[in-house]
């Protein structure tokens, strides 16, 4: 129990009874205390307030560290305004230690590596598993009950062997983005809405302008672009990779077709050069310059998008599907998910400042200012002056199925890296065919599944 005690003692005359008021903060509201005690027994009541309260408060002078790479995806002190509202109701400093995404999990991967993890972390769905069996970050399910938390209010909760790991604390579909003026500048006049239209649409950018069709980042060290934006077609499409859980991409008709999509684009060179090392924020760099017309992105880098002198002219559209496909299209999410560390010896508190973040209304806050929808069901976004790019976004996830089959799999960031690993090579012509790739990623992923 975090709070704040207010004791004020009124005498109204000397043989008068004593009225004491105690006001105290606790989990965010505030509860006031009226005792009428005579006054032998004043010091007594006084001493046995504070000593309840006290028995059950946080340590003094607690600071908190916050890792996450939402900081520089929302709008600029939009997260300091956020956590200091936290701190003036408890007085417990939050820290944040923000950054660009890939380079905060390489942080929080070498924290949960030398035991140094930040108090609080924010977590992508597909982490979850590797450092819950590492044992870097704590059981939330234990916490909550602990603290007597009502779980019902999330929207979502990322568990590992049946417990809590991860809390989303913001959802963001994943549609695709559209540099309009190169498709005016290529005479493109209709978004593509099949693969064969966008391939069409890409040709045109590409031999008329200066810029590249499309774009997607395969690193193998921060492999998410397999996630985000190539399993982005085969889920338009209606299509899985997993069969009852497991891995099913061998004879997989429509990821054999996503494959082969994928490669006709490299060979026709209608996709920007470099991507074998390009990261998420390098695409989103590459986007903002004016230099690819299309590209699959997290809403969550709308923000990102609009900051400084840009002027793009930008529209959203569904991820085109596979032709003559006329079943309704899944759309990729993704989470700003959080959790609490196993080093931290603040862990209660650090439960305390999530459940802060996760009250309907800072939730809600955090959810219109991220371009996202919330992770608690009783937050209330006011979405009315919002960005009218993402209410037309929210008109496409509204018309799709949410899916992200990688949250929550094991070791599911090096599933990733296998599939990037051996697409670089079939795009290269290293392998005869998508399904001969296909087969050697899936015996790879069957051996985290045993």
């Amino acid at each position: 129990m975090a709070g704040n005690i207010l004791i004020i003692i009124k005498r109204e005359n000397i043989n008068a009874n004593i009225i004491l008021s105690a006001k105290y903060n606790y989990n965010h509201l505030e509860v006031e205390v009226m005792l009428s005690i005579k006054k032998g027994m004043v010091v007594l009541v006084v001493l046995a307030v504070l000593f309840s309260m006290s028995g059950t408060g946080f340590a003094q002078d607690v600071s908190l560290e916050f890792q996450q790479w939402w900081g520089v995806e929302l709008p600029e002190g939009e997260l300091r305004d956020i956590v200091d509202g936290y701190t003036e109701e408890t007085g417990i400093e939050i820290e944040l230690l923000s950054n660009p995404y890939a380079d905060t999990k390489d942080q929080i991967s070498a924290g949960a590596a030398t035991g140094t993890m930040a108090d609080v972390v924010g977590l992508d769905g597909s982490w979850v598993y590797d450092f819950a069996v590492q044992g870097s970050i704590a059981n939330l399910s234990k916490l909550m009950e602990a603290d007597g938390y009502d779980d019902s209010q999330l929207s979502d909760q990322i568990r590992v062997n049946g417990s809590t790991y991860m809390i989303p604390v913001a959802n963001f579909a994943y549609p695709m983005f559209v540099n309009m003026d190169l498709l005016k500048e290529a005479g493109v006049t209709e978004l593509p809405k099949t693969r064969s239209e966008f391939i069409e649409a890409a040709e045109a950018v590409t031999e008329n302008t200066d810029a590249y069709g499309w774009i997607i980042p395969l690193s193998t060290s921060t492999p998410s672009g397999i996630q985000n934006n190539f399993m982005g077609w085969l889920w338009a499409s209606g299509g899985s990779m997993l069969e009852n859980g497991r891995p099913n991409l061998v004879g997989n008709e429509k990821l054999i077709k996503t494959v082969e999509f994928q490669k006709t684009l490299f060979d026709k060179e209608l996709v920007s050069p470099g991507v074998y090392a390009m990261t998420e924020s390098d695409m989103v760099e590459e986007f903002a310059n004016g230099r690819v017309a299309f590209m699959i992105d997290s809403l969550a880098h709308l923000t990102t998008l609009r900051r400084g002198d840009t002027d793009l002219n930008m529209a959203m559209m569904k991820v085109p599907t596979m032709d003559n496909y006329n079943g309704k299209s899944g759309i990729g999410v993704a989470n700003w998910g959080i959790g609490v560390a196993s080093n931290t010896e603040y862990k209660a508190e650090s439960m305390d400042f999530i459940e802060y973040l996760m009250s309907p209304e800072v939730n809600a806050r955090i959810a219109v200012a991220a371009n996202a929808f919330p992770g608690n069901v009783n937050a209330e976004p006011e979405y009315e002056g919002a960005d009218p790019l993402f209410l037309d976004a929210f008109e496409i996830y509204k018309d799709s199925y949410a899916i992200n089959e990688f949250t929550g799999l094991p070791t599911s960031e090096q599933l990733m890296r296998v599939f990037a690993e051996n697409l670089q090579l079939y795009l290269e012509g290293d392998y005869d065919s998508a399904d001969e790739m296909l087969a050697v990623i899936e015996d790879e992923w069957e051996k985290a599944f045993e």
